[in-house]
């Protein structure tokens, strides 16, 4: 898989998240029930002091690697983490070094084939915060069929 190595600005999110972990069978119920209370319970909509129209999928809080425990966050960047809606809570992407990645194709297919791929290619990944980011939110939908996204891998 081809990447560019860029070197991000600090980011500001609000969103929703929980536990997870790629190994759990109920992995894509857990990733599928993030989104579905993100984009369809008006939480995106709800989100004060957005930077972009952009859509973040975030993995943080890493146990160890990709074999372990994560939280996975739905997320917008933000000016702003102030009077954010309930239920959400705001983060920090640090500033810092990344792999870049283009996908372009059938969105969620070719965000599991990614992220299988990237499992069986050496990086050497930092572990703090990799995402995914969309490039627009469409009739409430992060998942448009071939769209571009843009996900970012944080490297040591």
């Amino acid at each position: 898989m081809e990447y560019e190595i860029v070197n991000l600005k600090e980011k500001i999110v609000v969103g929703l998240g929980d536990r997870t972990n790629n190994l759990d069978p109920k992995i894509g119920e857990t990733i599928g029930n993030i989104w579905a209370n993100f984009c369809k319970n008006e939480i995106y909509d709800n989100i004060k002091n957005k930077s972009n129209q952009k859509t973040l999928g975030i993995y943080t809080d890493y146990d160890g690697n990709e074999k372990d425990d994560y939280t996975m966050f739905a997320a917008c960047e933000v000016t702003s983490a102030e009077d954010i809606p309930p239920k959400t809570a705001s983060k920090t992407i640090p500033a810092g070094k990344y792999a870049k990645f283009i996908l372009k194709g059938n969105v969620p297919e070719i965000i599991f084939e990614f992220w299988e791929n990237l499992w069986n290619m050496y990086l050497d990944r930092a572990f703090t915060y990799d995402f995914e980011e969309y490039q627009h939110v469409d009739n409430n939908s992060i998942t448009p069929e071939n769209d571009e996204v843009h996900v970012y891998i944080a490297l040591k």
